[in-house]
């Protein structure tokens, strides 16, 4: 009864065009002749991370002030002390859909999508939000929502200045002691695909910082999957752990022998 005509019909499946059912064996040839592109594309993701990292930067001349819970904030002060920001503008204020009760319903799928920050933080990085709202407003909202996500208020004309004034976006960062410099900006649907570690990280001018990525000479590199951590042990380890790095040498050597595999097929 439940895959009946009648059933279909109600659901709309009816109207749905079907790819063909194949056998398990004719599935798997399949797989592997789009994997062949899925792999073309990763590298190609990869060949334009690497180009980004290359991109010139902008230094920062003003001076922009937010409000953040312990008071004002410099646009120094957002950095967390870490070589890196990225700060992305999120719509709560009013006027907004949702205000007084919920942010952007896009900027709200956006913050629920965000990675755990302690990875962010463990390669030098933050990530902040910034909106119009109140810190009274943006405190509740975090309580009411679950988001740890450091969130300040504008107070001045950075929304302007970079591009966020009237759509959401992220806007990169780099610290060179107190001096400040835009590396990238991202927004429309180029904000669809961010939110874990690694996206995040790649449109960073540094990158992940490992040493498969190819970088320009003298950047911070570390052995790839060395760094990974529990993201409550990051603080208690100050150096790979001795059995984490023996389990990763041995996966990165299986991974290595199956994509050499590949190439000679």
């Amino acid at each position: 009864m439940a895959n009946s005509p009648e059933n279909d019909r109600k659901s709309g499946h009816s109207a749905m065009q079907k790819p063909p059912i194949v056998s398990p064996q004719a599935w798997e040839v399949a797989r592997e002749q789009l994997l062949v592109k899925e792999k073309a594309h990763t590298r190609a993701r990869d060949a334009l991370a690497a180009e980004r990292r290359r991109m010139p930067w902008m230094a920062v001349e003003q001076t922009y002030t937010f409000e953040g819970p312990s008071g004002p904030a410099s646009l120094l002060d957002l950095f967390e002390g870490r070589r890196q920001l990225i700060v992305y503008r999120a719509f709560f204020e009013p006027g907004v859909f949702g205000w007084p009760d919920h942010a952007c319903r896009g900027c709200s799928m956006v913050a629920d999508q965000v990675a755990h920050l302690a990875h962010l933080n463990a390669r030098d990085t933050t990530l902040a939000f910034v909106s119009r709202a109140p810190q009274a407003d943006i405190t509740r909202l975090k309580a009411r929502m679950g988001w740890d996500i450091p969130w300040y208020t504008i107070t001045d004309h950075f929304d302007a200045d970079f591009g966020v004034d009237e759509w959401h976006g992220h806007n990169v960062f780099l610290r060179d002691g107190d001096r400040i410099f835009r590396t990238y900006f991202i927004n429309n649907r180029g904000d669809e695909a961010l939110g874990s570690t690694w996206s995040y990280l790649d449109i960073t001018p540094l990158g992940r910082q490992e040493t498969w990525e190819d970088s320009p000479e003298g950047y911070p590199q570390t052995p790839t999957y060395k760094w990974w951590n529990w993201h409550d042990n990051y603080v208690a380890e100050t150096s790979p752990n001795p059995k984490w790095v023996e389990v990763s040498d041995a996966g990165e050597a299986a991974f290595r022998n199956k994509e050499s595999d590949v190439k000679e097929d």
